[in-house]
């Protein structure tokens, strides 16, 4: 018996569209503790767009976890107990506030700082001051074998800005000739195999009822099919995906929950007609009594929404704003 994720016969890559505004997504990122901003902050040229959404839609309670996954995924020795991409990266962070202290800002936040924490020193770094031969600019010349990387400083006043935007070529140099852990680096800034891709779901609420004594609505989720871990046995696909749900209160107390499970067998041409498309799962809502209602108070209720693969056994939870 294998275990696989369905994918295309030509290995694309099937993008999700994301369910949540960015105008959500920048709310969420507003109201982050220190603790969750910081690490949103500090990895934003490593963390995809993905995984971003993933971390700001989950509770509070599960970006813990989150956080440790992220760091385990781009481990290139995971039988260490060393995660050497992760002390790498802060390194580099420390020697770019070290490095780079006249901008007015940490160093790391800087362009060469970006630069040096993506990509390390350079083999050779060219200053240039104010004169005729820089159009009266400063500038400096980072070279990384054959490809230099240009920040000029139109004032002279230390604050560089990066000239050279396209680093396709940089990047590709850097798997030729740089550091193994500089070449882990650079891949994980790629998209990842499939196998690596993050479990994710879009979900909604649609409420049908609700009155002073009867809630009546319907929970939607929707994975993408390419998502799912299924088992195949000869021509046949299957898996099961449980899904639980509560709603609480203004004070986390739980008002209604309920747990569903959805068993899925495909064969094999279903799996390749759904590639890119959702599989799309329902649960119903009911809350009755006056009671339990007048616990919900308008734009402070939560609802958590928990979905288990049970094949790759991939787990994730969202939070979502009951109004």
């Amino acid at each position: 018996m294998k275990k696989r994720r369905w994918r295309r016969a030509v290995g694309a890559l099937v993008l999700i569209a994301s369910g949540t505004s960015a105008c959500q997504l920048y709310r969420l990122e507003r109201s982050l503790g220190p603790v969750n901003s910081d690490f949103l902050s500090k990895t934003r040229y490593i963390i995809t767009r993905e995984e971003r959404k993933v971390f700001l839609e989950m509770p509070d309670s599960a970006k813990p976890e989150f956080i440790d996954e992220f760091w385990k995924r781009r481990d290139p020795d995971p039988d260490t107990e060393e995660n050497e991409f992760k002390i790498e990266y802060f390194h580099r962070i420390d020697e770019a506030d070290k490095t780079f202290l006249s901008e007015g800002r940490p160093g790391w936040l800087t362009d060469r700082g970006r630069i040096l924490i993506l990509f390390g020193f350079p083999i050779d770094r060219i200053t240039e001051r104010m004169g005729l031969e820089t159009d009266g600019r400063c500038r400096e010349i980072w070279n990384y074998g054959n490809f230099p990387v240009v920040f000029d400083d139109r004032t002279c006043t230390g604050d560089f800005k990066l000239v050279t935007y396209d680093l396709t070529e940089l990047r590709e140099l850097n798997l030729l000739y740089m550091q193994e852990l500089n070449r882990a680096q650079a891949e994980a800034q790629l998209t990842y195999r499939m196998d690596k891709k993050i479990f994710d779901f879009r979900a909604r609420i649609d409420v049908k009822t609700r009155g002073s004594d009867r809630l009546e609505a319907t929970i939607v989720v929707e994975i993408i099919h390419d998502r799912i871990w299924y088992k195949s046995e000869g021509p046949a696909f299957f898996t099961t995906l449980d899904v639980a749900a509560e709603l609480l209160d203004e004070r986390k107390t739980m008002v209604w929950n309920s747990q569903k499970r959805f068993d899925l067998r495909f064969d094999e041409s279903e799996i390749l007609s759904k590639a890119g498309t959702a599989y799309v799962m329902e649960i119903p809502v009911f809350v009755q009594g006056k009671e339990a209602l007048g616990r919900l108070s308008p734009g402070h209720n939560t609802l958590l929404i928990t979905v288990m693969n049970a094949t790759g056994a991939e787990r994730l939870t969202k939070s979502l704003v009951f109004r």
